[in-house]
């Protein structure tokens, strides 16, 4: 069982559209059973809320459904195979917790043919670019994935 968090600052935007993204691409592939798929907050600042309303209809624009209500990194997160960060600050945020594994925390776009942060459609409002970074993250990582011969 492969064990994956996604990370990012609220857990209402980036980080919950990650885990459904990615949970919908290993469901269409046949591996969901090979994986345990969660998401958290770097802050408390959104703790107990639902997915940003904004995420949940770009979701559904691309028939991806499912709920999530955010909640913060705790010690069980830590012992995810991959821990996968949105951008640079989470990337900071998440090191400096102090049982972290640094082998285990990756930028989610690390992945693809063009590294990059994901789009923060909090301050940009653009949930379509957004969930495009995404898209290209979890594809490329699950890509990564069977290269390397983990599933």
């Amino acid at each position: 069982m492969i064990k994956v968090t996604f990370v990012c600052l609220g857990n209402i935007c980036r980080s919950p559209m990650s885990e459904l993204v990615f949970k919908d691409l290993i469901k269409k592939q046949g591996y969901s059973n090979q994986f345990e798929v969660t998401s958290c907050a770097t802050s408390r600042y959104e703790l107990g809320s639902p997915i940003y309303h904004k995420a949940t209809e770009t979701l559904k624009k691309h028939g991806i459904t499912g709920s999530h209500i955010a909640r913060q990194i705790d010690t069980h997160d830590l012992k995810s195979d991959f821990i996968l960060v949105m951008d640079s600050s989470n990337y900071t945020d998440v090191l400096r917790i102090n049982e972290i594994q640094k082998e285990k925390v990756h930028k989610l776009c690390d992945f693809t043919k063009n590294p990059r942060d994901v789009a923060d459609p909090w301050y940009t409002r653009d949930f379509e670019t957004a969930y495009n970074d995404i898209l290209d993250g979890c594809k490329s990582f699950l890509q990564y994935l069977k290269t390397n011969k983990l599933i």
